[in-house]
């Protein structure tokens, strides 16, 4: 996507979990945050969002202290807040209470000079269901590969 610059990935969410649908919400951040993300320093494998008092959070998500920032920067696992309209904030909190659905960050990204991040709406998997991935995803690959051969 044109304008799109990513700078994380979460790939251990589609392991984890059964993403239903995704969205996209900006994140308020500090200077140092921002220059740390352009540096690639973020870690989205613990992460996830909460809805509380009406306002989306991201929390458990480590952006690392700006080595170059005066007076010590920031807190690595602060929770920082998600910037959606509050027709999606509503409508996301019925779904993750109703269902009991969670909403996990898949990626972190700058678009026109605006830190995003995508959010999926996410069904937990079971062991048996990771397990029945890997065996389909190595059985696609193994199907490709004679495909290849002949």
């Amino acid at each position: 996507m044109a304008g799109r610059k990513t700078v994380a990935t979460n790939r251990r969410a589609r392991h984890d979990y059964e993403i239903l649908d995704t969205y996209e919400a900006g994140i308020q951040l500090t200077g140092s945050e921002v220059k740390s993300l352009r540096a690639g320093q973020v870690q989205l494998k613990d992460g996830f969002a909460v809805v509380r008092d009406g306002e989306l959070w991201l929390e458990k998500v480590h952006i690392a202290p700006y080595s170059f920032s005066r007076a010590g920067g920031h807190d690595p696992e602060r929770p920082r807040k998600l910037l959606m309209h509050r027709r999606e904030i509503d409508r996301l909190a019925g779904k993750m209470q109703e269902r009991g659905l969670t909403l996990v960050p898949l990626s972190i990204y700058f678009t026109h000079g605006l830190a995003k991040v995508e959010l999926g709406l996410a069904k937990g998997k079971r062991t048996r269901d990771k397990r029945r991935d890997l065996i389909d995803r190595q059985q696609r690959r193994e199907m490709d590969r004679a495909r290849r051969r002949r």
